[in-house]
């Protein structure tokens, strides 16, 4: 039986893909080998991680997706913001922030959860925080390393807001390579206006 890697996400405008290339290209300015850039061409809003699945599950989980949206009409969002986790003397995580309708978000979200739950998707443990993430520190990177560029992230400014249209959500396949993740989409499901 074939398995594949696979997450379910909402997927990105080009015009924001294309201030995110701005946003990196402004923050790649020093040599840094420790920080590992995310393409912004395949940078996505990730709702819940499936990790490695049987390829003929992908009908059951597109048929859970559909239960999941169920009263939850298409909204917005909007991007905006930069950020680090944990912290800017740590950085571990370089990451843009989601703003808007994230309560309507936060609610499909457990909607996929609860629906996944059944098909034995054990539910997240952390709390949902809603980013997309730009960049992330390899273990090497010294604590000089992740200080100087926290300041980096501290004193760069993304003041453009982004609007995200949700109105559908993605089951998606990740496939691991040499030059990094590949993504491709096996299902959309829609969100139906009320």
């Amino acid at each position: 039986m074939e398995r594949i890697r696979s997450f379910i996400a909402i997927e990105l405008p080009e015009e924001l893909k294309l201030g995110l290339t701005q946003l990196e290209a402004q923050l790649k300015l020093g040599k840094q080998p420790w920080v590992k850039w995310v393409n912004p061409q395949s940078i996505h809003l990730t709702l819940k991680f499936l990790g490695s699945i049987d390829i003929d599950r992908t009908g059951e989980i597109t048929r859970a997706m559909e239960t999941a949206v169920q009263g939850i009409s298409p909204f917005h969002l909007e991007v905006k913001d930069l950020g680090v986790f944990p912290n800017l003397r740590r950085v571990q995580v370089v990451w843009v922030g989601i703003r808007g309708e994230v309560d309507k978000l936060a609610q499909l979200q457990k909607h996929i959860e609860s629906a996944l739950a059944p098909l034995g998707f054990a539910p997240e443990s952390r709390p949902f925080t809603p980013h997309l993430t730009l960049a992330r520190l390899r273990d090497w990177a010294s604590l000089d390393d992740r200080q100087g560029f926290g300041q980096l992230i501290a004193s760069t400014r993304f003041e453009l807001v982004y609007t995200i249209e949700v109105d559908a959500i993605n089951l998606m396949r990740s496939q691991l390579t040499r030059e990094g993740a590949i993504y491709s989409r096996i299902s959309l499901v829609g969100l139906k206006k009320p």
